[in-house]
């Protein structure tokens, strides 16, 4: 059986947020370790299992206040 990692990229699309977005997130340290590392330093490439996103997108916190009508 073949093992899939989602890029940053893929990561975005599944959770429903801005490539940027994520990105900013993985530089803060927000995002689960990634489950593959391709490479080193700058040019490393990040991978995670679909599970592991899921799971953080579950556990991640609201958007702020609720708008108001």
């Amino acid at each position: 059986m073949t093992t899939h990692y989602l890029t940053a990229n893929g990561f975005a699309d599944r959770v429903g947020l801005s490539h940027t977005t994520i990105r900013s997130y993985q530089r803060d340290g927000l995002l689960p370790e990634p489950d593959a590392v391709l490479g080193a330093g700058n040019a490393a490439k990040h991978g995670w299992l679909p599970e592991t996103i899921d799971a953080w997108n579950a556990k991640r916190r609201g958007r702020g206040r609720p708008r108001k009508s």
